[in-house]
């Protein structure tokens, strides 16, 4: 079996699934077109490379696609890897294949992505483009590939990609104006610059040149070494197991395992508890002083009042950063446990009973990221009151963990991810964000986020209640989304296993 044969059915199995090739274009468009006039204003405030920036995010749009394709590719085939070593696949053959596969999808998100950059405006200098936006996925291929050797649960693995992603854009050279030396350690801080054709002055004899290429070549040699570790064969897999009991008995049993398996998963506490903290006090270290006008409702009436951004940026972080990790907390459990649930409710399990379990256990993971990102928020940013600034942090973390169990049947893992990052980017980051815009646009008032985050601003900026319309409106959206989730969790597990009890019951009549 040559390595050839090999990728080709690794590219067939990535391009079953239609969802994959439409983010693959859907990516690029949010990024390059939609959001980037947002992002280069937000680098203007920040004291970044506004110009620079919109050529960015070519690259940006690349590396992301790169890296969550790629974790896939070593997290989810570890198992069938193992199985075409044991039946006599070379070693160094899959791991070729495995590369070959990445590299492939890295050059297509590439093109993808500076064909969409050309739609928009001239390439001043595509060499210079093509090369970097190349790099840009090239080393994000390699981090795909360290995480998914490193983190088999999806939840865990997703996370820190997105949590490095994260970092390596918002405190990169080009949408922050930071010099420090920890953010030249980001993969791609020297690529960014040399995109954007500004010396670093800090790049030694090496060069930016050389930097760059140092990043890719141990990006791919690491990716190597990685896919040959995690498909070595000798290890066992452990397995879950579950029990069902009485009426009143099984939701206080189930329950207790379901947390029970939370608790044994310590990589996604740290997370869940990390990834708020970094970006939350990031944020109030890099942002600079200034002066912008925000929307508050005060005593009924809505006034425009100015604000100092570096003031104010970190209590705005904190469901930003809530929002993604919830939602991929949603979709992750919701998929994780699909196939259990079915057996469950065979083996006599009350589906109303399992569906209250699952979504408590994500509701305690999402109130556990949620109380840590408010802890940390305290730290450096004193709301003016806390009780509404804290619920609606939770109302945003609890209806994106619904639109996650939503969202995970209708697109399973891979396209989940992508679309887990973009919803809360787009409607969190981008339409509710307080730094772009005084107010949300007229249209964002129908978006998930948009009660949540006029609570957290009322509550962040003014001292008294005055949002009630926000809060029906995000009561609304957790109402109308926990009735969808229901019936779709019901039609794909309690439906499903009554059809089969029948048939099996019609079958076993003499």
């Amino acid at each position: 079996m040559t390595w050839w044969v090999l990728a080709r059915g690794f590219l067939r199995d990535y391009a079953r699934n239609s969802t994959n090739l439409v983010v693959l274009v859907l990516v690029p468009v949010v990024f390059v077109l939609v959001a980037a006039d947002s992002l280069a204003d937000a680098a203007r405030l920040l004291g970044g490379d506004g110009t620079a920036l919109e050529q960015a995010t070519a690259g940006w749009a690349a590396g992301f696609l790169a890296a969550v394709a790629m974790y896939f590719q070593v997290s989810a085939a570890r198992d069938a890897d193992r199985r075409l070593l044991l039946c006599g696949a070379r070693p160094r053959t899959l791991v070729v294949a495995r590369l070959l596969t990445g590299a492939f999808l890295a050059v297509v998100a590439t093109a993808v992505s500076l064909a969409v950059l050309a739609l928009r405006e001239p390439l001043d200098h595509p060499g210079r483009l093509i090369i970097g936006t190349t790099m840009f996925a090239l080393v994000y291929l390699g981090i795909g590939a360290a995480v998914g050797g490193i983190a088999r649960d999806p939840v865990n693995g997703t996370v820190v990609v997105l949590f490095v992603w994260i970092l390596d854009v918002f405190f990169g050279p080009t949408l922050s104006s930071s010099d420090s030396p920890v953010t030249r350690l980001l993969p791609t801080h020297f690529i960014s610059l040399w995109v954007a054709d500004t010396p670093s002055g800090h790049a030694a004899w090496l060069g930016d040149v050389g930097i760059s290429v140092a990043w890719v070549a141990v990006s791919l040699g690491g990716s190597a070494l990685l896919i040959a570790r995690t498909s070595a064969v000798g290890r066992g897999n452990r397995r879950s197991r579950h029990a069902a009991g009485s009426r009143s008995d099984q939701y206080r049993r189930s329950l207790g395992l379901g947390m029970r398996e939370l608790v044994r998963n310590p990589a996604m506490w740290a997370l869940l508890a990390v990834v708020p903290a970094v970006f939350i006090v990031l944020s109030d270290v890099i942002t600079p002083h200034g002066h912008t006008g925000i929307a508050v409702r005060e005593n009924g009436r809505l006034v425009v009042r100015m604000f100092d951004p570096a003031e104010i940026h970190a209590g705005t972080m904190a469901p930003i950063a809530v929002a993604s990790l919830a939602m991929l907390v949603g979709l992750f459990t919701i998929l994780a446990t699909g196939e259990t649930d079915r057996r469950l409710c065979l083996a006599g399990l009350r589906p109303g009973v399992l569906l209250a379990v699952r979504l408590t256990t994500i509701g305690a993971a999402v109130l556990g990221a949620a109380a840590v990102s408010l802890a940390v928020t305290a730290a450096v940013f004193s709301p003016a009151d806390w009780a509404v600034y804290a619920l609606g942090n939770v109302l945003v973390a609890g209806t994106y963990a619904l639109l996650g169990v939503l969202v995970g049947p209708l697109f399973g893992r891979v396209s989940g991810v992508f679309i887990a990052f973009l919803l809360p980017f787009l409607d969190v980051g981008i339409s509710q964000s307080p730094m772009l815009s005084a107010q949300p646009d007229p249209w964002a008032r129908w978006l998930p986020a948009y009660g949540g985050t006029r609570l957290v601003l009322d509550g962040a900026l003014t001292p008294s209640f005055d949002e009630l319309t926000p809060l029906l409106y995000a009561g609304i959206w957790l109402l109308a989304l926990a009735v969808l989730t229901s019936l779709l969790w019901w039609r794909s597990n309690a439906g499903r296993t009554s059809s089969a009890a029948s048939a099996f019951s019609g079958r076993a009549r003499p």
